[in-house]
């Protein structure tokens, strides 16, 4: 298993290159629903339909005050071993000891004040809106071994009027460890909350991105002008 190893020299600039190259692609991060922060540990789980979804996360998570980690799939991990610096854990799937030690170790992780374990339970990508989430009784497990509220967050990618995409996420009702057809319907309650969304309006951006040439000459023209 790699574990996750924030923090020191290599996790800053891990950091810093992850929140430089998140504001150089979109134009923010905008956010409905209460995203809460304090001292409670909390399990957060989300659809998956990215490549982004993890960096999404980690900028949620800074936004939120959180000490967030993520589950990562091993040989992904291994692969981009930079990320166990911004919070990434393994697991192989299909292989019981391993689901088993990752278990243990995220229940540690839980027990940690302002402690987010994120986990993206579809285990694939698939496209937004997908009519029927599948979900992975991973995320049950780690509710219940790890008795935090648990908080579904839907993601999805956006262009409007401007040039770059906005990044939305709609944060649904947290709620306590139960079965799996739990997780499922609040996820996909979460889901169909952002699939009819046409503007920003009752969003709020959490993290500010890079203007398009249409913004930066339209603020050039309103100096000109005032």
């Amino acid at each position: 298993m790699i574990h996750a190893a924030k923090g020191g020299l290599l996790g800053g600039v891990a950091d810093g290159y992850v929140g430089w190259k998140f504001r150089s692609a979109f134009r923010g991060l905008w956010v409905r629903g209460p995203l809460e922060g304090g001292a409670q540990a909390r399990l957060v789980y989300a659809n998956h339909t990215n490549w982004w979804d993890g960096f999404v996360l980690h900028q949620l998570g800074r936004a939120a005050g959180w000490d967030a980690y993520c589950v990562m799939e091993e040989h992904n991990l291994a692969r981009y071993r930079f990320l166990s610096r911004l919070g990434a854990f393994s697991i192989r799937r299909g292989e019981g000891s391993s689901s088993l030690e990752t278990l243990r170790y995220a229940r540690g992780l839980l027990r940690k004040p302002r402690a987010a374990v994120c986990i993206f339970p579809e285990g694939e990508l698939r496209p937004f809106g997908a009519r029927e989430l599948r979900l992975e009784r991973g995320v049950e497990l780690l509710a219940r071994v790890g008795q935090v509220p648990c908080v579904p967050l839907a993601i999805r990618y956006v262009f409007f009027e401007h040039e770059r995409p906005d990044v939305l996420v709609q944060v649904g009702e947290a709620h306590a460890a139960g079965p799996l057809a739990r997780f499922q319907e609040a996820l996909s309650a979460t889901v169909r909350a952002l699939e009819s969304v046409t503007s920003l309006e009752g969003f709020t951006r959490c993290v500010a991105g890079a203007r398009g040439v249409a913004e930066r000459w339209d603020a050039v023209r309103g100096r000109s002008h005032g």
